[in-house]
């Protein structure tokens, strides 16, 4: 089932349900990604964003709300950090399981020898194919030290 096939169901349990949060959450989704879809808009293509590009926006909602969080904890405001938890929890409902560390040291690892990457001058071929790849999948903030690292032969 597409991601917003999945998202629209979603939305209707949480109004049959009346959660209010949860539906505020998952229309701050949906709204996230209609703006995508006109933003992608030509005067050729009425097409949305594809899956992909809407698992790319998942990551960084979680990324702006995770930075949230942290701001929050540090202004000692944990009732405003639990409630960004909640709706971190809830975007990643639809989202693929992420890759643990080996699995991503893994990945990086066979896109590496693919594309021939020697040095970290190298370092935008294997990140463009690990977004093509496996976006949604790997935490890119995390993947692109651990590139850097290897690459730079640490």
């Amino acid at each position: 089932m597409a991601l917003r096939d999945q998202l629209m169901n979603a939305v209707q349990e949480a109004m049959k349900a009346r959660e209010q949060k949860r539906l505020g959450t998952l229309r701050l989704i949906q709204s996230a990604i209609k703006d995508k879809d006109i933003a992608a808009r030509t005067e050729d293509s009425r097409e949305g964003i594809s899956d992909d590009d809407i698992l790319g926006l998942f990551g960084k909602l979680i990324k702006s709300r995770e930075d949230s969080v942290a701001l929050y904890e540090q202004g000692g405001r944990p009732e405003l950090a639990e409630a960004e938890r909640a709706e971190i929890a809830i975007i990643r409902e639809f989202m693929p399981r992420q890759l643990d560390e080996t699995e991503t040291k893994a990945a990086i690892a066979a896109i590496v020898a693919e594309t021939g990457a020697a040095s970290l001058k190298d370092m935008g071929k294997v990140m463009a194919a690990l977004k093509e790849r496996y976006t949604g999948t790997i935490d890119m903030g995390k993947a692109g030290a651990l590139i850097k690292a290897q690459l730079s032969g640490k």
